[in-house]
């Protein structure tokens, strides 16, 4: 099974960037499809982004669709979710999450980063 390490989280002011990154190890990255989710203070966990294997599909939630850009390098084993236009409502810990395209469930996870907006 893969294992996934988040990191870029940190503190930033409303209208600011920041860039999360997912390093994967133990499985064959580019046949993952990657995802990310995000987890605010007493709210359940919710889809952010999804890439398919290649980069070449990708979904949004939409309410980061034209603010954050879900990529991926498989030479790096690595998913990116830069995010710009950031605003307090982002604020929470956001999780990158695998899967094989045969399951429908996302079952790898990452140990999360938190990202805080301040307004």
């Amino acid at each position: 099974q893969v294992q996934l390490v988040e990191s870029g989280g940190g503190l930033v002011q409303a209208g600011g960037s920041l860039r999360l990154s997912c390093a994967a190890s133990g499985g064959t990255f580019s046949s993952y499809i990657m995802g990310w989710f995000r987890q605010a203070p007493g709210k359940e966990r919710e889809f952010v982004a999804s890439s398919n294997w290649s980069g070449s599909s990708t979904s949004y939630a939409d309410s980061v669709k034209g603010r954050f850009t879900i990529s991926r390098d498989n030479a790096k084993n690595t998913s990116y979710l830069p995010m710009n236009g950031l605003i307090p409502e982002d604020t929470a810990v956001y999780y990158c999450a695998a899967r094989t395209s045969s399951k429908s469930m996302f079952g790898s996870w990452g140990q999360g980063a938190q990202v805080i907006v301040s307004s």
